[in-house]
């Protein structure tokens, strides 16, 4: 089965689509405004030493000096480490000396970015890190078995010549010995080129900035069954190429640059794709159809048979609404990239060998995701739960916010309910306050509701406080918003 790769790229964001046999499967979504400065590596330039602060302010180029704390000078923790006093930052740095930094904190208001001397950079699966020698494991990889034998192939696999340490991330658990020295390779020719804009570049220089989402596309996401990578800008498509013939130079034989008159996502149906994973319901090809409901402690997927009535039985019927909807289920999970825990509710089946079946095609289905997924059986309940790994901001959460209407609750109050709160209002504030009048600003909705089927009440309420009322519509007021205004 052949995927295809398509980048959309705009000044102010990019947008990846996995195209699977003509069906969307991912997408991943970066905005410029969002990248930030962490973890970007830069030439600095020390423009005062401060001792009474333990620190120094650096210039990288930014509007703001940056800061610098003698914890996280590599010099000092080092040889802090060996049992010494620790060394003071004026033993280590002077004004106008020049010096590789890393962000490790982003600006905010006023204040510069904090940096650090001590060089990590990640990859998709380990993180280098240049200064230091040692082989870590990640603690999230609990079994020492697993953790001894990470730690053997990584000592088997590293040059002779090396002389940096390396993390192993999580993601490295199931990788083969190919992922991992792939890793490795783009990982040192990333310091070495550090290394070699150090040397002669002027102060202030960027020397390293995080991958951006097109670049990580190229060394994350293409495999064998990867046939096109189709970028729509000329000018970033010309920068993939330069990236790719230093870093992944396997890929350049997929990679084209898409000229078509139709943009690029219209032309693979991409952008309705993204309207539809918007929405709470999947409509299944059989009729059936999935209900996703995505909140903050949990996401629930429940399968309701809808219109079809395809089977020989009932049972029939079922069974094959249930396997549908795990393929449904496991692309949705990818293309939302839905994270935590996931609870799915399937028809219920009697049959014991179509669960079986049901949760066998699931777990089929998933093992093409790129994210870590644990599923359990048949709960007593007849609910599946599972786990999914929480790489990213779900498509919902990037693209969305929640209604300023509803507040995110889904369902907003209706105009009768609204109408009984401002009469219950109007009767406290006429306890307390003596006005000439009252006026009531609200939605068209709720001021039709009192000029017909509630003044009346409205009415009644008049005469029993002794004050006029009076009704105004505002249109910019959304149904569950009024005030009580005292004139």
């Amino acid at each position: 089965m052949n995927e295809d790769i398509l980048i959309n790229i705009t000044p102010q964001e990019t947008r990846v689509a996995l195209v699977l046999q003509g069906a969307v499967q991912e997408l991943h979504i970066e905005r410029t405004l969002t990248r930030g400065l962490a973890g970007n590596i830069y030439l600095g330039k020390v423009v005062r030493v401060l001792p009474g602060m333990q620190s120094a302010f650096i210039d990288i180029g930014l509007e703001r000096a940056a800061f610098l704390h003698v914890a996280d000078i590599w010099e000092a923790r080092s040889h802090e480490g060996n049992g010494n006093p620790p060394t003071p930052i004026e033993k280590l740095l002077f004004d106008g000396q020049v010096l590789t930094v890393q962000v490790i904190k982003d600006p905010i208001g006023t204040k510069g970015a904090r940096l650090s001397t001590q060089v990590s950079i990640a990859g998709r699966m380990l993180v280098y890190l240049p200064q230091d020698q040692h082989i870590g494991i990640s603690q999230k990889i609990e079994k020492e078995a697993d953790r001894e034998l990470l730690r053997t192939r990584m000592q088997n696999l590293l040059p002779g010549e090396e002389k940096g340490g390396y993390i192993v991330r999580t993601q490295a658990e199931d990788a083969s010995d190919e992922d991992l020295k792939a890793d490795i390779d783009y990982l040192r020719k990333t310091w070495g080129a550090i290394v070699q804009g150090a040397r002669t570049r002027p102060p202030t220089t960027l020397l390293y900035q995080d991958l951006s989402l097109a670049q990580r596309v190229l060394r994350d996401f293409v495999h064998d069954e990867t046939a096109t990578i189709q970028v729509d800008s000329r000018e970033n498509y010309l920068k993939l190429v330069d990236f790719a013939q230093v870093y992944t130079p396997s890929v350049l034989a997929r990679l084209t640059h898409y000229t078509g008159e139709r943009p690029l996502f219209d032309l693979y149906g991409v952008e309705e794709e993204i309207l539809r994973a918007l929405g709470r319901r999947v409509d299944l090809k059989s009729g059936g159809y999935l209900i996703v409901d995505q909140t903050e402690a949990m996401t629930t997927i429940d399968v309701n048979t809808g219109g079809f009535v395809g089977g020989r039985n009932f049972a029939d019927t079922i069974f094959k609404t249930n396997l549908e909807a795990a393929h449904a289920i496991a692309r949705q999970l990818r293309l939302r990239n839905l994270g935590g825990i996931i609870i799915l509710d399937f028809i219920d089946m009697e049959n014991s060998e179509h669960r079986n079946a049901v949760l066998a095609e699931l777990k089929k289905t998933l093992a093409r995701d790129r994210t870590k997924v644990s599923v359990s059986g048949f709960s007593a309940l007849g609910l599946v739960e599972m786990t999914r790994k929480r790489t990213r901001e779900s498509l919902a959460h990037i693209l969305c916010e929640p209604c300023p209407a509803c507040s995110g609750k889904g369902q907003v109050k209706t105009s009768r309910t609204i109408c009984y709160e401002i009469l219950r209002e109007l009767l406290r504030e006429a306890k307390q306050f003596n006005p000439r009048e009252f006026r009531i600003v609200a939605s068209q909705e709720v001021i039709d509701l009192f000029l017909e089927e509630e003044s009346q009440h409205l009415a009644m309420l008049g005469d029993f406080i002794g004050k006029r009322i009076s009704l105004q519509v505002e249109k910019g007021y959304h149904q569950e918003q009024y005030d009580v205004i005292l004139m």
